[in-house]
């Protein structure tokens, strides 16, 4: 099983938008925490599918593990890292 770091970023509008920095373009949303987490394991594997399809080679992060990494938007702009 691969694991990939990935950055959520709290929306002013409401939902976050997650990109996963080893992976150039691959990036998704959610209104939920939640479901933008689970959108970004759908666009990881569609990422992963066309890098095979096109046989690229797949990067892979040195981890064990899923390293979920949150930008607070309050005036502290503390950061918080979750490992999973």
């Amino acid at each position: 099983m691969l694991t990939y770091t990935v950055k959520l970023e709290p929306q002013k509008e409401g939902g976050f938008t997650v990109i996963v920095p080893s992976l150039p373009g691959c990036i998704s949303e959610g209104d939920t925490l939640k479901e933008a987490l689970e959108n970004i394991k759908d666009a990881i594997e569609g990422y992963l599918l066309v890098m095979a399809k096109h046989k690229r080679k797949i990067p892979i992060e040195i981890s064990k593990f899923a390293n979920v990494e949150i930008f607070k938007t309050s005036n502290e702009k503390s950061r918080e890292l979750i490992h999973a």
